[in-house]
């Protein structure tokens, strides 16, 4: 597992968390930071197992 993936993972974590927070305090502005934190952290976590296939094929 490479630090992309790492990152990607604890910000989609930390996103959803948020995300969550806000649907319960009815904070729509703190649900709406809470998703995109989310979409962002999925999206680095994607560039880091690109990154882990991409070394896999090099390596093989």
């Amino acid at each position: 597992m490479n630090k992309d993936q790492v990152k990607g993972r604890a910000e989609e974590a930390k996103g959803k968390v948020k995300e969550v927070i806000g649907k319960v305090l009815d904070d729509d502005e703190l649900e709406a930071e809470g998703t995109i934190e989310k979409n962002v952290g999925k999206i680095k976590s994607g560039f880091g197992d690109l990154k882990e296939d991409i070394k896999k094929a090099v390596d093989d």
